[in-house]
């Protein structure tokens, strides 16, 4: 293998590295991002839980039964 060749070789391990390294640090982010769109899912579904029971006990409050009930 002449030199030029060599080099060339050389630059392309440097860049392939690099891009291995560039993968990885984007696929913690990505795993991480992962994580807080769970958390952020589970955290609506407490609230839209709780928005669903004060909505009902405002309904029932201002339903009262029939005093035939």
């Amino acid at each position: 293998m002449n030199a030029e060749n060599l080099q060339r070789l050389e630059r392309i391990e440097a860049h392939i590295a690099h891009l291995e390294h560039q993968v990885e640090q984007l696929n913690g982010v990505v795993v991480e991002q992962g994580r807080l769109v769970e958390h952020l899912k589970k955290q609506m579904q407490r609230q839209s839980a709780v928005l669903e029971t004060m909505e009902l006990e405002r309904i029932k409050a201002n339903n009262p039964r029939p005093p035939h009930h």
